[in-house]
Formats: structure tokens, sequence, C-alpha cells
């Protein structure tokens, strides 16, 4: 792209807003696919995994084999971050996304063919843990290229909005895959979800493919990437690898990690590790979970939506310590309301759950990429986001079993959740946002 291509591209508006009309609900569309994928792995841990690749004497071991596998999962999002970070500042937003996404259909799709233990031993958790690895590459080079693609195409007042609705995708595709589990454990008995009904939910990633071939046909990369390229041509050269340049001067991309903490962490505990301690621990009905974990996800995103337009207004800081101190303070009414087994008791307590959480997600797509100038964006702001899943989500379900198993108590996860949070609110009171002519942030 040259410097004159891209000032007839910045001219053209009628034909750059119909581009930009066509981005979001491509980004929407691949971010609820892939996070379907990537989170129904968490459903089916919590379900059925620990019996079908981790047999065990122990109940509590065997969840705990399948966490461990749903853990390592966030170890290659790192590798993802460099690897599709690289692609995403070098050669566009549009081909990194790309090459996500079909990474992680392919690993989605053979892990629902996958044999179990009893028909091949040890080569079965062996297969899952690589093709769950295969998936936390994915995602982690996913995550920044829809906020990227959105924010970058958005106009300045509007792009704290814009990076957020892809993150709808999250929650419509926990809800998607909630609704498969329900709906194949009303259809089938125990013996048959255990045997085959499982697959199902991973089988339907095929719907990916329809998204990545509508972003490879119709969406084009994004203004801010066209203009770092011809900066960068105008040069007459070009830096080193945006990762080796992320990580010469980590401080931002650590602050990042620590800011997204509280919202990986309180996330994955209500999502995948309050499904296990409820339906194991308490014994309560599995569908009266996964309903109320279903519905919590609208809380989710009309929180995520309203707190990342409010950041457009007020500032990106004060609406992200909002959400991490709500999870401070929830996490300690969050188990008694679910130790009551009443539905609507549980539904309250994910649900304002999910609203604290909804606040941050919001408005970490937006804030991240700010925090980084355009020709590094993408490794920053995926590194960043990575480094606190792994340490969070990642992580969280396994503490949590862990902390059940040895304190017998929730409080110690409250505590968890909590500590995480105030981790969160000292990096972000620690950021400082550069100042660019095309990328003013909000702070």
């Amino acid at each position: 792209m040259t410097l004159n291509e891209d000032a007839q591209t910045i001219a053209r508006p009628t034909t750059e807003t119909t581009r930009s009309r066509r981005v979001l609900p491509a980004a929407i569309g691949s971010q609820a696919i892939e996070y379907y994928d990537f989170l129904i792995y968490g459903t089916a841990a919590s379900l059925v995994f620990g019996t079908q690749f981790f047999p065990s004497v122990s109940p509590v071991v065997g969840v705990l084999a399948a966490f461990a596998t749903f853990a390592v999962g966030f170890l290659g999002r790192p590798v993802g971050a460099a690897i599709f970070g690289h692609i995403g500042d070098r050669y566009g937003r549009k081909p990194a996304v790309l090459g996500s996404l079909l990474l992680m259909a392919v690993a989605t799709l053979l892990i629902g063919l996958l044999p179990t233990y009893a028909a091949v031993g040890v080569l079965a958790p062996i297969l899952l843990t690589v093709l769950r690895v295969l998936q936390g590459i994915s995602i982690g080079g996913q995550w920044a290229g829809v906020s990227l693609l959105a924010l970058e195409h958005a106009p300045p007042h509007r792009r704290g909005l814009h990076a957020a609705l892809p993150q709808i995708g999250v929650s419509v595709g926990l809800i998607g895959g909630t609704l498969m589990f329900l709906l194949i454990s009303g259809l089938t008995n125990a013996d048959e979800f255990a045997a085959w009904g499982w697959r199902i939910p991973f089988l339907l990633t095929v719907l990916m493919f329809p998204i990545a071939y509508y972003m490879h046909r119709y969406i084009e990369d994004t203004p801010s990437f066209r203009r770092a390229e011809a900066a960068l041509a105008a040069d007459g050269g070009r830096p080193r690898s945006s990762v080796v340049e992320v990580f010469r001067r980590p401080r931002q991309m650590l602050l990042a990690a620590g800011t997204y903490l509280a919202a990986s962490v309180t996330f994955y505990v209500v999502v995948t590790g309050v499904l296990d301690y409820a339906t194991r621990e308490l014994r309560i009905p599995r569908g009266t979970v996964l309903t109320a974990t279903m519905i919590s996800m609208v809380a989710f995103a009309v929180a995520m939506v309203g707190a990342a337009w409010l950041s457009d207004l007020v500032g990106r800081r004060p609406v992200y310590a909002a959400g991490a101190a709500l999870s401070a303070v929830w996490a300690f009414a969050l188990f008694p309301l679910i130790e009551s087994a009443n539905f609507g008791l549980i539904l309250l307590a994910l649900s304002v759950a999910q609203v604290a959480v909804g606040a941050m997600f919001g408005t970490a797509a937006s804030m991240f990429a700010e925090m980084f100038p355009p020709e590094v964006r993408y490794a920053g702001a995926s590194f960043g986001n990575q480094f606190a899943n792994i340490a969070g989500g990642g992580l969280a379900p396994f503490i949590m079993v862990a902390l059940l198993a040895s304190t017998g108590t929730p409080l110690s996860v409250a505590g968890y959740v909590a500590a995480a949070s105030v981790v969160s609110l000292v990096s972000l009171a620690l950021v400082r946002f550069p100042r660019a002519a095309e990328d003013v942030p909000s702070s």
C-alpha cells in the first residue's frame, strides 16, 4: 500500500463506511464461534472429560486432571500471541484473524472425533492435550485481531463501543455452548451423553468456515494498519518484529496483563469453576446451573456494551476500576448465594458477577489497543491479554478446586478473586497512555 493509495482510500468515505459496516457482524460472528469452541471445552471438562479421558477412583482427581488440560490450553495462548501478533502487525489484521479462526475450527472438530481412554488408553489424554494447546494458540491470536478490526475501522468518538461489540461474541458463544449441552443432556440419558452426546457441540464448529469465507471475501484491512504501512514505506524500511519490540519495553505489556487479571479470574471461576462446585459438591442439578449460567451471560453482554459506551464518555480507567472493585466485593456474596441451591439466588449471584466482568471486558479491548502504537498494537494487546489469561483464566478452575479441597470453604476462593481484583486495580493505576495524532485515548 503506497501513500497515494492510502490517501485515495481515505478520500472515499462512502466505500469506507460500507466496509466498516461489514466489519462488526463479521467480528462478532467470528468471536462467537471462536469462544463457543474454546469454552465448550470447559463445560465438557466439568461434566464428562474426567471420566472419559482421565478415569480415576477419585472424582476430584479426575476433575483436576480435566481442568489441568483446560489450563494447558492457556499455555498455548502466548504462542498464538507471538505468531498471530507478528502476522497482524507485519501483514495485516485480517490474515491473522483468518488464520486463527481456521486453526480453532480444525482443533475443535478433531476433539469431537477423539477416541476415549477406554478405546486407546493413554493416547487419548495425550491427543486431547495437544488439541487443547492448538485451541489456545488460536485464541491467543484472535482476541486482539477482532478487537482491532472493529476499533481501527471505528470513528474516534466510538472506538470503545466498537472495540467492545465483538466481545458480545463471548456471551453468544457461551450461551450457545451451554444451550447445546442443555439440549443434548435433555435428549440423551447418562450413558448416551457419555458415549457420544458430548461430541455434538464440538462437531458443530463447522459453522466457523462460512464466517471465515465471509471475512476473506468481504473484509479489508484497517485504515490504521494501512497508514502504518504507508509510513514505514515512506521511511524506507521496517523495524524489527513487533513481538521483539514489545518485549524490549515490557512495562505496558505487564501492566495490561495485571489489569486484566481480575476479569479473567472472575469469568472462569463463574462459568467453569462454579459449574463443577455446584454440581459435584453441592449436588445441584446440572440443568439448574447451566441455565443460570446461560441467562447470566445476558447480564454480561448488557454490562459490557454499556461499559464500553460509558468509557467513550468518561474514560476507560474509571469504568474498568468500577468493574474490578465490584468483582472483589461480590466474590464474598457469590458462594453463599449459590449454596442456597435456590435458582433465583444462583442466577442473582452469577449475574452480578458477570456485570463486574462485563464492565472490565467491555473496556479492556479499546484500553489495551490504546496502550500501544499501531505498528506493535496487535502483539502488545495480545500478550497483555494472554499472560493474564494464563495466570487467571487457565489456572482459575484448577486453583478453585484445589482451594476447596484443601480448605473446605469457598471463602478461600472468594479471597482468591478479591486478591486478583486488587492486583488489577494497582496495575490500572500505573497505566500511562501514549499519545499520538490518530490515537488519542480516553484515560
